[in-house]
């Protein structure tokens, strides 16, 4: 999918450490969004007057910005931008012993990674302040392939989308995510309890290791939750809505002992710099031998009615490399697009992507060393937003002095001789695929068929004062329950505390060190310190 989701926020307000920012660069005071009403109608006046302060800014994401409370999503911002929408794809990247399936394998964790921009809507989370941490894992069924494949796609078998609101039964044939009728798991028609993990009180789907068959004649209406969570601004672009309903179950945890004989995939992050605001990453499957690294760092500017994203300096992509089995030794290093956020003047946030996102695999025994590019066709002016992408896979001569394929940024630029397999379709839909010098089409993946993979967060009482959720805690509690007012009066609060620790640092010339990840991100690829190992240890064997 569009990897570079994680690039897609509209406008934010920075790390309350951050220096203050006025729209000609000038380090002087924050600006200010006054809190008015909080209808849609004042929430959209406020998004106005913040669209007209950051005109003419060089980087909306450098400036700091006080939001007021009812302007933001109640969950933490570190919490909130992760790749591990799909964990299981995540952790298929290695079954393969076929360097272009696993290369295939990448692809489909690209697609999937931020799906949480196709099922939900675009919004703010809080920012997060120096030191903040946060911590999570899944435990993910196992991506089963058919005799077919890779000709006939793999299956997957929990967490699937019902864009139709089509019901299933339980059955003991797994669906292939090529599968043309939508689906919705079987463990949506049960009673679902809270969470004690969550902090919001919501929970994830239940049972979802059953298989699942489609039962067509069954039907379900769009309940009123769904169609008010579309967030995305699709209607008013005469885009087919019905397509995009989104999960109850999304953004929300999995319940206590579900799968739990699963593959675990843990996931790290720490805000490592507040000027600019960055955060590095860890997350990893290690029973699969496949794990994750980079630095998370946006730069954001206002052009006309909408808002371009793009990768900051220090954000150099994802590091996904193969410790053990099928790949041992290979780095896939995944650059991130640019990205318009759309719709900012009706309060309706939507995302179009643009340029490239490029996958390079180094390190490669096999003797064939892949690359593959997923070119964002530009969209037109005129009639709605169509979505799609093309792309191949071609070889590199990682030894070549020249480097020509280095130049090599969208489709038209590779030869056709190097060129191993091509791709096409909708980030948002489906992406199908074919083998240079064959007609056969096959599906590579279908995104319309997949949710959100509810996450696994330790609950409140066993976090630490400054991991995420506890953290926040006070501001989550009074956005849940609409108290406006009083959770700007905490989150104003934070970030004071934040101001002062920062003083007092400047005070006694102490510069801030991470706690989980080392200092040096240089790279784009952090290392975990002592203590972020130990971290994800606890992350592996924690049982909730």
């Amino acid at each position: 999918m569009a990897q570079a989701l994680k690039t897609l926020p509209p406008p934010s307000d920075d790390d309350p450490t951050t220096q203050m920012f006025e729209p000609n660069g000038n380090a002087e005071t924050a600006v200010a969004i006054p809190e008015s009403d909080s209808s849609e109608g004042g929430k959209l006046k406020m998004i106005i007057q913040l669209v007209k302060r950051c005109l003419g800014v060089k980087d909306i994401a450098a400036m700091r910005l006080s939001l007021p409370a009812s302007l933001l999503e109640p969950m933490p911002n570190l919490e909130y931008w992760h790749y591990l929408d799909r964990p299981d794809l995540f952790a298929a990247i290695n079954d393969s012993a076929d360097p272009l399936e696993r290369m295939l394998a990448v692809l489909r964790f690209a697609f999937s990674k931020d799906l949480k921009f196709i099922r939900g809507k675009i919004c703010k989370p809080y920012n997060s302040v120096l030191g903040e941490h946060f911590r999570s894992h899944w435990n993910v069924k196992e991506v089963k392939y058919p005799d077919g494949f890779p000709l006939e796609p793999p299956l997957i078998t929990t967490y699937l989308h019902h864009p139709h609101g089509v019901e299933t039964d339980d059955s003991e044939t797994p669906v292939p995510v090529s599968d043309s009728v939508s689906l919705k798991s079987s463990a949506s028609k049960k009673k679902r309890k809270p969470s004690n993990n969550n902090a919001s009180g919501a929970a994830g789907d239940g049972n979802s290791g059953n298989f699942l068959t489609v039962v067509s004649d069954k039907k379900m209406a769009a309940s009123a939750e769904d169609v008010s969570r579309l967030g995305v601004g699709l209607e008013e672009l005469n885009v087919e809505v019905e397509h995009e309903l989104d999960d109850p179950d999304e953004f929300q945890d999995a319940e206590e002992g579900l799968d739990q004989d699963g593959v675990r995939v843990i996931f790290l992050t720490e805000q490592i710099s507040h000027h600019p605001p960055a955060s590095s990453y860890y997350f990893a499957a290690p029973d699969k031998g496949v794990e994750a690294a980079g630095v998370d760092q946006i730069s954001a500017k206002v052009s006309g009615t909408t808002v371009r994203i793009s990768p900051g300096n220090m954000n150099k992509g994802i590091f996904v490399s193969i410790t053990s089995g099928n790949g041992a030794g290979e780095q896939y290093h995944i650059t991130h697009p640019s990205a318009h956020v759309n719709g900012i003047l009706r309060g309706n946030f939507y995302a179009t992507m643009t340029e490239s996102t490029i996958i390079t695999c180094t390190g490669s025994k096999s003797g064939q060393n892949l690359r593959a590019i997923i070119e964002y066709k530009d969209e037109s002016w005129i009639g709605r937003p169509q979505f799609l992408i093309e792309g191949c896979i071609h070889t590199y001569d990682p030894k070549s002095t020249k480097k020509e394929w280095e130049g090599w940024t969208r489709v038209k630029h590779v030869p056709s001789k190097p060129v191993a397999a091509t791709f096409d379709g909708s980030w948002r839909k489906k992406v199908e695929w074919k083998k240079a010098g064959s007609n056969t089409v096959a599906t590579l993946i279908d995104i319309d068929l997949l949710s959100v993979v509810p996450k696994t967060v330790r609950p409140l009482e066993q976090q630490l004062p400054n991991e995420s959720r506890k953290l926040w805690e006070g501001v989550t509690s009074n956005l849940l329950s609409k108290n406006y007012g009083e959770a700007t009066k905490v989150k104003q609060a934070i970030e004071q505390r934040q101001r002062d620790i920062a003083a007092q640092r400047k005070a006694k010339n102490i510069e801030f060190v991470p706690t989980y990840f080392e200092a040096d991100i240089s790279s784009g690829k952090p290392a975990l310190t002592e203590a972020g190992r130990k971290a994800v240890q606890e992350e592996l064997v924690f049982d909730a």
